[in-house]
């Protein structure tokens, strides 16, 4: 008869400290993966913490087209991209400021209240044109040419809660129009037709 080494019994007290140990090790490994995914998962919520200037520069590049992104469109309170794997990330806007983008127009323009930095496109792309915006109270706020984005579009930060008259002119031709700055208030103004 052969005999083998031989195997060590061990009282049953060390067997449950060794369950213990596992269901220890076990819980530990299942907070650390709930850690990861929720710090994972709260990335947009990071987003949503940036610098004011920070939000500007990052809307002006989705606007020039130095960010990309399948879509980015801006409304009153936030700016929404959709990146090419189709997730999406949101970004606050300034408390103090709101977005507008304006597309003076001659003869072709498009229907749009929340503007898409990545797909609206305006007819009058790189042109002068001089405007002017005043308040509710009539203090300017705004008299100065501008020049129009490759997009066609200008785009503004202008204070929120208010209301204010715009006027647009280029080589001769006028539009006029009252556009507010309220939560909830069009991010897109595509009616103002020069004449």
């Amino acid at each position: 008869m052969t005999v083998g080494p031989a195997i060590p019994v061990l009282p049953d007290w060390i067997g449950g400290i060794n369950k213990v140990r596992f269901k220890t090790v076990a819980i530990l490994v299942l907070v650390s993966i709930l850690f990861v995914a929720c710090s994972n998962e709260n990335e947009g919520d990071k987003a949503k913490n940036m610098d004011t200037t920070d939000i500007k520069e990052l809307v002006h590049d989705y606007t020039v087209g130095n960010a990309k992104a399948s879509s980015a469109s801006i409304t009153s309170s936030e700016l929404i991209v959709t990146d090419r794997n189709q997730r999406e990330r949101t970004y606050d806007l300034p408390d103090d400021e709101f977005f507008v983008s304006i597309a003076p127009f001659i003869n072709e323009t498009h229907p749009c209240d929340i503007h898409s930095l990545t797909g609206c496109q305006g007819e009058l792309a790189n042109e002068d044109v001089d405007l002017l915006i005043e308040n509710s109270s009539g203090d300017v706020i705004l008299n100065e040419k501008k020049q129009t984005e490759a997009n066609g579009f200008i785009d503004l930060w202008l204070p929120r809660d208010d209301t204010f008259n715009v006027t647009i002119t280029q080589d001769g031709k006028k539009t006029t129009s009252v556009i507010s700055t309220f939560d909830g208030d069009n991010t897109c103004i595509t009616d103002m037709q020069l004449s």
